[in-house]
């Protein structure tokens, strides 16, 4: 695996994963009973921005700017982007007039869903490169009730549920690097949901060329999930040109009761908010409708 997240930390992917993610965690906690929040792709934990520029050997064109650089001076995010935007502005290193140019560090999922976790809920964080494993565990070292562990994050969904919890939110964040990533992506989740069927699952994924989300979406609905829907977003149409990667979605299975309905809007804001070209457009949609 060769993918490192440090380059693309704050992107515009970035912004639509993590604002899901933490209402997703939010609606959850409605319910009194203690969570899981199992991260299988956690990556190193925390991002500095000013890194994102340097690549293995050349300089590389930041992605954040277009992504959290966009929304940290704006007065007019909705609510969910608005607690999203606090929570990453709270790891800056202090902020300029505009409230964009001093960003440094970027927090990854698990530390965007720490913070909420209350005392009766925990999280278990694995991720199998060591050096990123190394990193993560570094950043968590003595935090309570996280645990952090160097390993295969499709073998953790059979290795950590179902839970003592019997509640969990998974987010299954692979790089999808190799060519078999959504065959691993599918059975994870056909195994999570066997071994949890309650339980809530957001996998995130590219719309690249490469990735072929049109199999990936198949194969989850042949799955004959329990209700699924997706908040997709594309920076710019698909004949357009632009970035390699022109968008990207969350796909959740077991989403919490009436949250398609509040964040409906936030996602179609994230649209125009994020755009990069013509063709630009955002939606949160079901894939497999509610009974």
């Amino acid at each position: 695996m060769n993918y490192r997240h440090h380059f693309h930390a704050g992107n515009f992917a970035d912004v639509l994963k993590h604002v899901v993610l933490r209402e997703l965690w939010r609606a959850l906690q409605r319910k009194p009973k203690a969570l899981l929040y199992l991260d299988t792709h956690a990556g190193r934990g925390r991002y500095d921005l000013t890194r994102a520029a340097v690549g293995d050997r050349l300089e590389r064109t930041p992605e954040w700017p277009d992504g959290i650089g966009r929304l940290i001076g704006r007065e007019d995010l909705p609510a969910a982007v608005a607690d999203y935007v606090g929570a990453v502005r709270s790891w800056s290193g202090g902020e300029d007039a505009t409230g964009a140019a001093a960003l440094q560090d970027y927090p990854g999922s698990p530390w965007l869903v720490q913070p909420l976790m209350r005392a009766e809920d925990r999280a278990v964080l694995t991720e199998l490169h060591p050096e990123e494993s190394a990193l993560l565990e570094a950043e968590f070292h003595g935090v309570p009730r996280v645990r952090v562990l160097p390993q295969n994050g499709y073998d953790a969904v059979r290795a950590h549920l179902p839970p003592k919890e019997r509640r969990a939110l998974v987010l299954i964040d692979p790089p999808y690097e190799s060519g078999d990533e959504i065959s691993a992506v599918v059975t994870a989740l056909e195994t999570g949901l066997a071994r949890l069927p309650g339980g809530t699952f957001a996998v995130w994924y590219p719309l690249t060329e490469r990735a072929r989300v049109n199999d990936l979406l198949a194969r989850v609905e042949r799955l004959k999930p329990p209700p699924t829907w997706i908040a997709e977003i594309e920076v710019v149409g698909a004949n357009q040109g632009g970035p390699r990667m022109r968008g990207c979605g969350l796909l959740v299975v077991n989403p919490p009761w009436k949250l398609d309905e509040e964040l409906a809007s936030t996602v179609a804001w994230l649209g125009e908010a994020l755009a990069q070209g013509p063709g630009a457009t955002a939606s949160l949609r079901w894939l497999v409708p509610e009974s």
